[in-house]
């Protein structure tokens, strides 16, 4: 049998880089399951009480709401914090303790800023709230929801199950939906536009990320004077990237308000000074790294502003599994539609980044010292795609996961640069033996096949817990 060549199996490297991830994330977290299984353990024993003593259910479901979305929370921080923050802390960008507190800030930042779209979605866009019978009724849904989406990421994340949150709660929040309203109660329009984006997302990230990596390559990476190539590309490419950003950040600012026209010049200044910072700092750099500095120096700068905007992305669209259900707990008689509370936005913001804090440094360590991340020019694709799908995402109002759409990220970039490779005489002269093409193609089905189970499975379990917790709590408390 001909042996594998080494040179040409960028893709399955990556893979395996995320299968490692995965495992070094379950060590991670393990005190976030701990934790989690003793909070379930005493909502348990909290609705036993109050089925004997008949206490007040609305009262009951408003401060274990808080416990169970409060713990969810803390778990999408320390789970999530190493696909923001790794790889700029592998490549030097920012040391790990400042960088938790950055992406901390900007998690806060995207759930106050951008996390109301979300928010209203899981609130009022799956069950529709004006059936219940009453206010108690829709607090026990929302409840159930949630204990029903933290059991299964407990039991998922303990057996190393790439799960999502996004996708748990939706399945939570429709099983309780359908016990407490019926059938008809349900929005099957809007779970059918959040399921079209689980599977949309991934393919987007991939092209994106594809696209950055055959940019960067091309015209940086593999440009003869490589200093010079820098300073011509990346200052106008980040300029544009952190311009965008900013003409959307303008646009949610409640001081500003701005209409997308207006919030371009806001966005402007902001990207063309950030053009001329980055070349200044591009050439302080490259004055340092001789002829040909490496990638992993000239884009320090850039994954740290990807960090950033990833961290932001990730507020923005994971805020939602904590203030979603929390609003309908917490506003049980409100009619009409439901307002989002700043401050509200900011307390499930500030779990995530709590979580993080608490939990995030070991996991982010692991991935930068290289035993999970990617290399930085791919790395700095994925996560600036990743972002920037995320967010669109989440301005329309569509839960998502950031993990699964940064799995498609990494299909982009490997399948770009095997492209490449192909098209170059400098890697292989000779196609790849039969026996290596049939072994990659089974790491890859392993790996799509992985996600497509965790997307199909976790909906309908989610669902059928939701569906027993609201069961059993309305029999609890008769309401």
């Amino acid at each position: 049998m001909t042996p594998p060549d080494r040179r040409y199996d960028v893709l399955d490297k990556d893979l395996r880089r995320i299968t490692v991830a995965e495992s070094a994330q379950f060590h991670a977290v393990r005190p976030v399951l701990r934790l989690g299984a003793a909070i379930l353990l005493g909502v348990a024993l909290i609705f036993l009480a109050l089925g004997v003593t008949g206490q007040q259910p609305g009262l009951i479901a408003t401060g274990v709401g808080f416990v169970v979305a409060g713990w969810l929370g803390l778990s999408i921080g320390a789970n999530d914090i190493a696909n923001s923050l790794g790889p700029a802390v592998g490549a030097g960008a920012i040391a790990i303790g400042p960088g938790l507190v950055l992406i901390g800030l900007a998690e806060i930042a995207g759930a106050a800023l951008a996390g109301h779209a979300v928010t209203h979605r899981l609130a009022e866009g799956i069950v529709d709230a004006a059936v219940l019978e009453s206010g108690a009724r829709g607090q026990v849904m929302m409840l159930a929801a949630l204990i029903g989406a933290a059991a299964w990421i407990t039991i998922a994340t303990g057996a190393s199950l790439p799960v999502s949150t996004s996708h748990s709660i939706v399945g939570a929040i429709a099983g309780a939906g359908l016990v407490a309203a019926g059938a008809s109660a349900l929005s099957w329009g809007g779970i059918l536009a959040m399921a079209l984006a689980w599977v949309m997302t991934p393919f987007a990230a991939a092209v994106l990320a594809g696209a950055l990596l055959a940019l960067l390559r091309i015209r940086v990476a593999e440009a003869q004077d490589r200093a010079r190539a820098a300073k011509a590309w990346l200052p106008p490419l980040i300029g544009t990237m952190v311009g965008l950003f900013v003409a959307y950040v303008a646009t949610l600012l409640p001081a500003l308000s701005l209409r997308l026209p207006l919030a371009l010049l806001p966005g402007a200044g902001a990207g063309l000074a950030v053009a001329l910072l980055m070349r200044r700092r591009l050439m302080q750099t490259l004055s340092e790294g001789g002829e040909k500095p490496g990638m992993k120096r000239i884009l320090g700068q850039p994954l740290l502003f990807a960090a950033v905007m990833m961290g932001f992305a990730h507020g923005a669209g994971d805020a939602g599994n904590v203030a979603g259900p929390l609003l309908v707990i917490l506003t049980p008689s409100q009619t009409g539609a439901l307002q989002v509370p700043l401050l509200m936005l900011v307390i499930a913001g500030a779990t995530i980044a709590l979580g993080a804090l608490l939990f995030g440094r070991r996991l982010v360590g692991m991935v930068s010292e290289g035993i999970t991340r990617l290399n930085a020019v791919r790395a700095f694709c994925i996560t600036l795609a990743t972002a920037m799908i995320v967010l669109f995402a989440s301005g329309l109002g569509l839960p998502v996961s950031s993990t699964h759409v940064a799995v498609g990220g990494v299909f982009g970039v490997g399948f770009v640069r095997e492209m490449l490779d192909r098209r170059s005489n400098t890697k292989r002269a000779a196609p790849l033996p039969a026996e290596e093409r049939r072994r990659r193609m089974l790491i890859r089905r392993s790996h799509v096949a992985t996600i497509t189970v965790a997307w199909v499975v976790t909906v309908p379990i989610t669902a059928a817990l939701g569906a027993l917790c609201c069961l059993g709590m309305l029999w609890v408390t008769g309401v």
